[in-house]
């Protein structure tokens, strides 16, 4: 599967802390291998974000991206990273 980055994500990338960049290092890595990997919690989104599905990068920091397809290839273009109340205005549980 190959991976590409909204400018926005990669924006938002680049300010955040180096934990949270390592660890969305270690997760992406872990998502090339297995995006099924129980770690990332990697599932499908509902109500505005129908068509979308989220990957955990920490505890609290979430990664959203869709599944296209370019040029007969399955594509993961991530559109936003956050926390959970930032990207779904909620508070943790």
């Amino acid at each position: 599967m190959i991976i590409r980055y909204s400018p926005l994500f990669l924006k938002t990338l680049k300010k955040l802390d180096v934990k949270v960049r390592k660890s969305f290092k270690e997760q992406i890595l872990l998502f090339t291998k297995n995006l099924n990997d129980p770690q990332l919690n990697n599932h499908p989104l509902k109500k505005e974000w129908r068509g979308y599905r989220s990957i955990d990068i920490t505890a609290n920091w979430r990664a959203i991206y869709e599944e296209k397809y370019e040029g007969g290839e399955e594509t993961a273009y991530f559109v936003l990273i956050g926390t959970h109340k930032q990207l779904y205005g909620k508070s943790e549980k």
